[in-house]
């Protein structure tokens, strides 16, 4: 292998020696990231850093800096062009906090998984450190944690509405969406001597106005003003309805909302890419690798390092994801000669072992599949392809992707082609060509599912399928490893505390489990992200839709019971298990019964698992004093803790 810094190696730049090992004084946008380097298209900086290289601009990447000091920012130099700023490929405090607001033990883009690499909201340090590097030179932010904040928006970390975060950031401009069509567009425009304010009129972009400044008038949608959604739960409501109602590429209107005297205003939705585009983006010259500099393994890189990318998108519409909003409803695909070729080249790789662990994208079958009149797309507005039900313009042909797995098995080098992104059950189970094929030849032995909850009320507004659905593939794909003769496992995937969700649908999920012997591992708690229709249900107490009052299990002891139930059989939650069905009034389910969750009498376990717990939380209550950043502080009057 090359060495690091020399002209041969193909890693962009990601110090000063690297860029004049390149025969460079200077770099025409340095990218931020608060995740470390990989230079696989599954990283945002490595996928847009090679889009804006192809196009003759120097590009280097600050990856994961020193936020307390603005020097690391000046080790480029001064950017011609721009700084390029993003949290990185998730939201920041999801990535440093769980559904219960303490500290995660790991954080998956950083080597070795280490935490504290990056900071609370790194958008806005990011941006700032950045002004105070080089005042003058525009700031223009991106990334999920941007793009889901560009707005005034819930946090759920400090249980307040956030005004958007260009304005806490002081960003020059938020590149909202996926970004390759737009950060070339302004890397040209800037190069021509354009200013921010010429780049008002790119579509998928959102800018703060100044206070003597007006905001366009025709054509725009006012959303309730900042002051208002933050005082009044019904107007915070009436602005997710109009911001959601505007997502579509094809009809969205500019959206315009006030901030005291300051308009932010969003344009549409960038139009959906082609194939050619596609497979361009996804051809370019990647390493596949993590930058050498790193001494150990960056986990989130290891677990998608041998999986291939078909598509992006989902018209899926689930209320508590972010993907349909960040990547849009509308499914844009490879080709299958794009996809073949990486596969061949991933088979003459000679660290890889011959399995694809995955085949896929933000869904495993969506590919190709898109509305089947675009008269009709043109002026749809629906939030969902499949829910309520299955729209009848939508084509759901599995040909393509099932000829598409056929071939991707039969490459030089490639031994086996798993599926591990989550299968749409509605869609498959149209298609028994596809249920043998994956049956068959594609699943390691468990396939993961996620049928959510049971509960018909909860399953609406999540925009998933009715129960039944869920029964319905199971029943299929059994029949399916039956005829393959295999032995293969449903992994299906719930979540707690939902809105909409009570103690009474949580009690009807476990109970099904227990009935059909499903032990969940892993179980996800809702966890409000910005931006989600969910969120709004999560913070008002209402539908956005219907505006009906919901059930919403805000409080911790109100969601740990909610988990516990999920997973009645570990002995450690015992005690929680039967707090909730008593709360319930469900002592029938409490006993040796055969629908019984939990037995009449605690299991040795169960108490030895509380006096630990007894222990250990009284532990750290009198001896532990944690560093000054050391946690959230939600509602307090500073967010850091005090030494």
């Amino acid at each position: 292998m090359p060495s690091l810094y020399s002209p041969a190696h193909r890693f962009l730049p990601v110090d000063r020696r690297g860029m004049e090992a390149r025969g460079w004084d200077a770099v025409d946008v340095v990218f931020v990231t608060g995740d470390a380097y990989v230079d696989h298209y599954s990283f945002a900086m490595a996928i847009l850093g090679r889009v804006l290289e192809d196009q003759g601009f120097r590009v280097a990447i600050l990856s994961q800096p020193d936020w307390r000091s603005c020097e690391p920012w000046r080790v480029f130099g001064r950017p011609r062009l721009f700084f390029a700023v993003s949290a990185g490929n998730m939201d920041s405090m999801i990535n440093h906090y769980t559904a219960n607001r303490k500290v995660r033990n790991d954080d998956a883009y950083s080597p070795g998984g280490r935490i504290r690499l990056r900071p609370d909201r790194a958008t806005l340090p990011y941006c700032q450190r950045a002004r105070e590097a080089y005042p003058g030179v525009p700031v223009i932010a991106g990334g999920v944690e941007a793009s889901l904040r560009r707005l005034a928006h819930y946090d759920y970390w400090s249980d307040t509405v956030r005004p958007s975060i260009l304005l806490d950031s002081k960003a020059d401009l938020v590149a909202y969406g996926m970004g390759e069509e737009t950060i070339v567009e302004i890397a040209r425009r800037f190069a021509a001597g354009k200013t921010v304010k010429d780049l008002r009129d790119l579509r998928g972009v959102a800018y703060a106005m100044g206070a003597s400044e007006r905001p366009p008038e025709n054509g725009v949608v006012p959303l309730p003003s900042f002051e208002e959604v933050k005082a009044d739960k019904a107007k915070f409501l009436e602005a997710t309805r109009l911001i959601h109602r505007e997502t579509s590429p094809f009809n969205a209107r500019t959206l315009v909302q006030y901030h005291g005297r300051r308009a932010v205003v969003q344009t549409p939705p960038q139009l959906p890419v082609s194939q050619g585009r596609m497979d361009y983006y996804y051809g370019l010259p990647f390493t596949r690798r993590a930058h050498p500099v790193y001494g150990e393994p960056i986990p989130a890189f290891e677990m998608i390092k041998d999986s291939v990318t078909i598509m992006r998108g989902c018209f899926g519409g689930c209320t508590f994801c972010s993907i349909t909003t960040h990547q849009g409803r509308t499914i844009q695909s490879r080709s299958q000669e794009s996809v073949l070729k990486e596969l061949a080249a991933m088979g003459r790789d000679p660290e890889f072992k011959g399995t694809v662990s995955d085949i896929g994208g933000p869904t495993a079958n969506m590919y190709r599949m898109r509305c089947t009149e675009p008269d009709v797309e043109k002026i749809c507005k629906r939030l969902s392809c499949v829910s309520p039900s299955i729209c009848r313009n939508l084509g759901t042909d599995h040909g393509p992707l099932t000829e598409l797995m056929k071939k991707a098995r039969k490459v030089p080098g490639v031994r086996k082609v798993l599926v591990a992104s989550g299968i749409r059950m509605d869609l498959a189970r149209q298609s028994p060509e596809y249920m043998s094929e994956l049956a068959a030849h594609h699943v390691g032995g468990r396939l993961k599912v996620a049928p959510e909850h049971t509960d018909p009320r909860v399953l609406s507004l999540m925009k998933k399928p009715t129960h039944d659905t869920f029964e319905d593939f199971a029943d299929k794909f059994k029949k399916a490893n039956d005829a393959a003769g295999k032995n293969q496992f449903l992994v299906p995937y719930f979540i707690a505390s939902h809105p909409g969700s009570d103690l009474k649908a949580m009690i009807h999920l476990a109970v099904f489990l227990k009935r059909n012997g499903y032990r969940p591992d892993q179980v996800q708690d809702f966890i409000p992200a910005p931006f989600d229709l969910a969120t709004a249900m999560y913070y008002t107490g209402r539908d956005p839709e219907t505006g009906r009052e919901l059930p919403v299990a805000r409080g911790l002891g109100d969601r740990k019971l909610q988990r516990a139930l999920l997973q009645f059989f570990k002995p450690e939650n015992y005690f929680e298990v039967r707090e909730a069905l008593l709360s319930a009034g469900r002592r029938d389910l409490i006993g040796e019964g055969c629908d019984c969750l939990i037995a009449s009498q605690p299991p040795p376990q169960a108490l030895e698992a509380r006096r630990e717990r007894s222990a250990r939380e009284a532990a750290d209550y009198v001896h532990r004093v944690k560093a000054p950043d050391a946690g959230y502080r939600p509602k307090r009057a500073t967010a850091r803790r005090r030494s």
